[in-house]
């Protein structure tokens, strides 16, 4: 039976689970190929924490199979509260089940329980599967004036 909860930081069963997923996810085509550094390693549980994160994490018994890290920001437009979700990840053995859908309906709850006035994410272009799971949940493609266009999602490494 899988069970939905959000990571307490400060569990060690908790913080493990978190490096093990954020793990295969980095490992993943989809996360860029390499595993996580040694400093990650050590430091994620504590810095998801300092930066108050919201980390829910799908278990199937006492075994980590799937995670959401999301942090709040502000919309200036709607002058509340959002959630951005920066990493999805289930296990390869575990995708297509619907686990997905369940860390954004917990999310959703978070969301709603702090005034939040919507959630966000991004996606790559080439990760189809995801996209459908995203629009298949309500999410759509930013824009605020078609006229413009839609927006993009732009980085600049420091």
């Amino acid at each position: 039976m899988i069970t939905i909860k959000r990571a307490d930081y400060d569990r060690a069963e908790d913080a493990e689970a978190i490096i093990v997923l954020m793990d295969a996810y980095a490992q993943d085509p989809m996360g860029g190929g390499q595993p996580l550094s040694d400093y990650s390693r050590k430091n994620l549980a504590t810095k998801l924490k300092q930066h108050n994160a919201v980390t829910l994490l799908a278990w199937d018994g006492q075994r980590p199979v799937a995670i959401l890290n999301a942090f709040f920001g502000f919309s200036t437009f709607a002058c509340r509260p959002l959630l951005n979700v920066h990493d999805l990840a289930v296990l390869k053995n575990y995708r297509g089940r619907g686990l997905s859908r369940l860390l954004l309906t917990e999310l959703e709850s978070v969301g709603r329980n702090h005034d939040c006035c919507k959630l966000t994410l991004e996606v790559l272009s080439g990760n189809e599967r995801a996209q459908a799971a995203y629009q298949s949940f309500g999410f759509s493609r930013y824009q605020l004036d078609p006229t413009q266009g839609q927006a993009f999602f732009w980085e600049k490494k420091l």
